[in-house]
């Protein structure tokens, strides 16, 4: 049923990966299909506020994403599942999908926190991936 599974993760939050990563690791080991990982290091915002940073901050940030996510993966118990890493750059939701349909993936995994009121205004990354995914979405939440 499923062929390519993509779990975005972040890094700063445990729950993000905890529960997702296993359960699209057994997915992934029952329809016998690869498992993406994807971090996304969010953009500075304005151009005014990039002239804060040194010159190759991002290039650093991003690098040092590689790392942390390559480390996350290795102590989470995939069950023999191999998992294929990604780090990308941008606005977070707009990624997920950008990665999503660059791997051909049928299915995401993700976990959204309750929501609290000022996303209800704005829209979680969550319920923009639903609401724009070309694939399924299974959304895992979390009590916090």
């Amino acid at each position: 049923m499923f062929k390519s599974i993509l779990v975005p993760i972040d890094l700063a939050q445990p729950s993000s990966w905890e529960g997702p990563l296993p359960l699209a690791a057994e997915f992934a080991r029952n329809h016998g299909a690869k498992l993406h990982v994807l971090n996304v290091v969010p953009p500075f915002g304005m151009a005014i506020v990039g002239g804060f940073f040194p010159e190759d901050f991002e290039r650093r940030a991003i690098e040092e994403a590689k790392k942390a996510l390559a480390d996350t993966v290795a102590g989470v118990d995939l069950g023999g599942v191999e998992a294929h890493l990604l780090v990308s750059h941008g606005t977070i939701y707009e990624e997920i999908l950008h990665a999503a349909d660059e791997m051909k993936a049928d299915l995401i995994v993700m976990m959204a926190h309750r929501p609290e009121l000022r996303d209800y205004l704005l829209g979680p990354n969550a319920a923009r991936v639903v609401r724009h995914a070309k694939q399924s979405v299974f959304v895992m939440r979390t009590g916090e």
